[in-house]
């Protein structure tokens, strides 16, 4: 690292020339790249995936794109059964028909009951308005047409009926707002790490790390606009990019320049105090942006195409950040460096006070610090049993609005909610569509079923069923009834919908989870045990980052699905489950992120016990000098998450809520009390690193303490005399 630094330093010009070229034509792809990203969340090769599709294709609607949802509300002393009114309703919903050129399905072409309120006075119907977009195979879900569709209704209708139009699309828009923009965000997290790095350094250095920040983001963004047009990119990667670029960028900055300042402070000036601030924290960079990057690569493994683009997405902006900061970033120190730090309200460049007692109180205390820590993890990991992947509940989505609306008048005339979410069933040619619908109409479960002649329901000798169910698709009543069906059909009849393709992903992704752990967790190790010369040390990082990801998705359970918290932040009650693709990421993202931290404070512990022998030394001094460096990186991660987490989805929401919870979690309970308690627990078995690992990992073996004047492990785990004889 110290030769790389010399390198880059002697090539000042051309490395701000190539960054500034790469920041400019970031900032014109940064504006083009949203219309090259994708929307597709379905894993390839899924059943459900390929009825999807299929039905697109042949309808042009349905699959995978829920339906609008009509609700009527006849006047008083009207039945939807009276012949007048069941007329001008088969009116209504013909013409709305024939003006949104919609697949439509009603009382009135079923004659079926179940589309009628017990009272008889309000009745629904499902309207599917053809979606060239999605004949084409897009996830567009085209424009709103709840509006015409209501007047096309009203025309029909006697005077005194009411419509109100709702469904799924509209009751999840309702419930996010509009939101900031993907820039906004980022502004506002900009502000917000603007604020603390201004409180960490005291002085005009804080702007650098945002400065590093806006070239690794725009940089990330060429690189992720040059892979669009090889392979589809969702369009999840923009958030990702620009609110987790903003986060590890200024980390990796923040460290770097904080190590810089610390050598000044040593009387090292010029370009002497960058390559030795390169010659340390800049090889925990590398190894830190390497950890987020295979916390990332885990995802590759799945085989879904979204989770792929996003953790392609996911590794390229800590890569990008760790190459700006190993790069620009000494350039900027050895010439303009000094100039910034000024006026230097903030002078305090050794150990931090405040962490330095805190942690001595943790290492006296190390056993009731373990066992609390230990404890509140596990607790929140319990509640990760009750984990329910699925699409949020529609009572969890707008409280006000013409959705909200129709929805209230839905529940006002007894009609279960899950006719919001129905299963289209493909029926090929030579099969008979009407005994299909017979046999699903007797399954438990199911609240309707519709199978009617018109010809948009009848094409190339195919025809669709639709199934209603009583329960919503994210519920476990609801995915049991799907299950149900697929079970039931013949052999060829394709099952389609929304929750038959959350079933199919869970499937695909959840399948591999174990391969994935186990990927991430020896790719992880090997990387760790090179980097702090240790075996212990490295299975200790992963098997704490296991735990207290699972302690993240526990708190997410607490507060979105039974919604502890998500009615006071949000207004959005309870949404019953998680959706389905939640979990994967916030554990990939927060895996590697969290390695930042364990990268930071280990290193700096590594550092200090080779230099004093003692680990309850390297313990106090390595908190001491990371304490208030782990907590403003967290905090402006944090700051980054929460602007994320104002994004008008749902779904978004729970993911930057996770990512948030996590890293708050990470920085107090984990970094700050638990990390420090276990180091000192454990003692100098922390540096075992026998001859054969230490050949087989290709690194120097750990340094034997007890060959060290002043070696104090008076706190170790077992008595001195013992613990003379441990490995050194």
């Amino acid at each position: 690292m110290e030769r790389f630094s010399g390198l880059v330093l002697r090539h000042r010009l051309l490395v701000t020339l190539m960054w500034l070229a790469l920041t400019c034509a970031g900032a014109l792809a940064a504006t083009q790249v949203t219309d090259r990203l994708k929307e597709d969340f379905a894993p390839p090769g899924s059943a459900a995936r390929d009825a999807n599709e299929a039905i697109a294709r042949q309808y042009g609607t349905g699959g995978a794109h829920t339906p609008l949802v009509p609700v009527v509300t006849l006047p008083a002393g009207q039945t939807a059964d009276s012949p007048a009114a069941k007329a001008a309703l088969g009116e209504a919903f013909g013409t709305a028909g024939r003006k949104l050129d919609a697949r439509v399905v009603s009382y009135a072409s079923t004659g079926d009951g179940r589309f009628v309120s017990p009272g008889g006075r309000t009745t629904f119907g499902l309207v599917f308005p053809h979606n060239e977009a999605a004949a084409d195979g897009a996830a567009d879900e085209g424009p709103d047409l709840s509006e015409p569709l209501r007047q096309a209704l009203l025309s029909a209708l006697p005077s005194g009926a009411t419509v109100h139009v709702t469904g799924i699309d509209g009751l999840a828009e309702g419930a996010g707002g509009e939101g900031p923009s993907v820039l906004v965000e980022t502004l506002v997290g900009g502000v917000g790490a603007l604020v603390v790095l201004a409180f960490v350094f005291g002085s005009f250095l804080a702007v650098v790390p945002l400065a590093i920040a806006v070239v690794s983001i725009l940089t990330s963004f060429l690189v992720v606009y040059g892979i669009t047009g090889v392979t589809d990119v969702n369009f999840m990667v923009q958030f990702v990019v620009a609110l987790i670029g903003l986060g590890v960028a200024v980390d990796y900055s923040l460290l770097l320049v904080t190590r810089w300042r610390e050598e000044r402070a040593r009387g090292h000036r010029g370009e002497e105090a960058v390559r030795r601030a390169m010659a340390t924290a800049g090889h925990a960079v590398l190894f830190s942006a390497v950890a987020v990057a295979i916390g990332l690569t885990a995802m590759l493994v799945v085989p879904v195409g979204f989770l792929r683009s996003v953790a392609l997405g996911g590794m390229i902006i800590p890569m990008v950040s760790a190459l700006a900061t190993l790069t620009l970033l000494p350039v900027v120190l050895a010439t303009v460096g000094p100039f910034l730090d000024r006026p230097r309200l903030r002078k305090e460049t050794g150990p931090s006070r405040a962490w330095t007692a805190w942690t001595r109180l943790v290492v006296r205390f190390r056993w009731v610090a373990v066992l609390v820590s230990t404890a509140m993890l596990a607790c929140l990991a319990y509640a990760a049993l009750g984990l329910n992947l699925g699409e949020a509940h529609s009572g969890a989505m707008a409280k006000s609005g013409p959705a909200y609306e129709g929805l209230a008048a839905l529940q006002r005339g007894e009609v279960p909610s899950g006719v919001l979410t129905p299963v289209d069933v493909l029926v090929p040619p030579g099969t008979d569509p009407a005994g299909v619908a017979a046999d699903l109409r007797s399954l438990p479960g199911v609240h309707a079923v519709a199978a009617p002649d018109g010809d948009a329901w009848r094409k190339g000798g195919s025809a669709l069923v639709t199934v209603l169910p009583a329960d919503e698709g994210g519920t476990g009543a609801g995915k049991d009834t799907v299950k149900a069906v697929r079970a039931a059909v013949p052999p060829g009849v394709q099952v389609g919908g929304g929750t038959a393709a959350d079933l199919d992903f869970t499937d695909k992704v959840y399948g591999t989870f174990p391969l994935m752990l186990a990927l991430i967790g020896l790719l992880t190790f090997v990387l760790l045990a090179r980097a702090f010369r240790s075996l212990l040390l490295p299975l200790k990082a992963v098997l704490l980052n296991l735990l207290s990801l699972a302690a993240v998705l526990g708190a997410t359970v607490l507060v979105w699905q039974h919604g502890h918290g998500s009615e006071q932040l949000w207004g959005i009650s309870a949404t019953g489950s998680i959706a389905v693709f939640v979990p994967a990421m916030v554990f990939a993202f927060l895996y590697g992120l969290s390695m930042d931290y364990e990268v930071f404070i280990l290193a700096r512990m590594r550092e200090e016990y080779d230099r004093t022998g003692s680990t309850e030394a390297a313990v106090v001094e390595g908190i001491g000098r990371t304490g208030r460096l782990v907590t403003s990186a967290a905090l402006i991660l944090f700051l980054a998450f929460a602007s994320l987490a104002a994004a008008p989805i749902i779904e978004v929401k729970i993911f930057a809520t996770g990512l948030g919870l996590g890293i708050l979690l990470d920085a107090t309970v984990v970094r700050a009390l638990l990390v420090p308690a276990m180091v000192a627990l454990l003692g100098r078995w922390n540096w075992w690193l026998p001859a054969w690992a230490a050949a087989l990992l290709r690194v120097p073996p750990s340094p034997d303490g007890r060959d060290r004047a002043g070696l104090a492990e008076a706190g170790d785990l077992v008595p001195h005399a013992l613990s003379d004889r441990s490995p050194g």
